[in-house]
């Protein structure tokens, strides 16, 4: 797919994972619309960008007024919409506060379908496309993340439902999930927790290849790492196989969930 000039707006841009986006399709020659709660980080990205005509809209989206001050940074046009922002907090469900759960639903599930109901009348007008980033964990259940996975799910059900409802469209609905990746989003009991358990762990960088690729194909998702794209599937025909294959990580995980609290205070 040609991006050049192509308007994206692009949530989460000052994220580890977002900022690696910003870069890959502003060297297509896309014109971005960064979309952050931290101002100083996206005025930092905008300027190492490539080419002109990126904007910065700084907004939580999570209230009805940011939502709307990236609706008017739109002008009435927009080709892509990419809801990257997301949130995690890693942990035993018994552990974790109802605020932290409130916030990876709002952030992860919440905020993604109402900035494309808002933006829905502008994408329409052309053959646009939404991007759900998701994860890995959006089809596999893990343990320590609950609230997370659930958020993730949603997610993913949301891209299903509504590429189905656009179907007669000309909006086209995608899905990519990232598998872990190397960001600050994780803490250091994460970062152990994958060396112990021999996760492999993706750059940013990488996760952007993949995302020009799917926009590349302009249809379906894209499911990141082996095996992983071989546990999704397994999962969703065998559940009670992957649940076996996961207990074993138990005691690890268990570990660094507690060692994660500890380090929350």
């Amino acid at each position: 797919m040609n991006l050049k000039e192509k308007r994206i707006v692009l949530t989460g841009a000052a994220g580890g994972i977002g900022t690696a986006f910003a870069h890959a399709l502003a060297q297509e020659g896309a014109q971005l619309i960064l979309v952050s709660r931290n101002q100083s980080k996206l005025e930092a990205l905008q300027s190492e960008l490539p080419g002109d005509g990126h904007t910065s809209v700084v907004a939580d989206l999570g209230a009805s007024e940011g939502r709307q001050s990236v609706v008017e940074a739109c002008n009435e046009q927009v080709d892509i919409l990419i809801n990257n922002a997301g949130v995690n907090h890693f942990g035993l469900l018994q552990s974790q506060s109802e605020q932290q759960l409130r916030e990876m639903f709002e952030v992860n599930t919440l905020v993604p379908i109402l900035l494309t109901q808002a933006l829905l009348p502008v994408l329409k007008r052309s053959n646009s496309i939404i991007v759900n980033v998701g994860s890995g964990f959006g089809s596999i259940g893990f343990a320590g993340y609950c609230g997370y996975s659930a958020s993730k799910f949603a997610l993913r059900g949301f891209t299903e439902a509504l590429r189905r409802e656009l179907a007669s469209s000309p909006v086209k609905v995608l899905y990519l999930a990232p598998r872990a990746t190397a960001t600050t989003m994780n803490s250091r009991a994460v970062v152990e927790m994958n060396e112990e358990l021999g996760n492999a762990v993706d750059s940013p960088q990488l996760v952007a290849l993949e995302l020009l690729k799917l926009l590349g194909k302009r249809s379906g998702s894209r499911y990141m790492g082996w095996p992983e794209r071989f546990f999704v599937k397994l999962n969703g025909l065998f559940p009670s196989v992957v649940d076996k294959a996961l207990a074993k990580q138990l005691p690890v995980i268990y570990r660094q969930a507690m060692a994660a609290e500890r380090e929350a205070g």
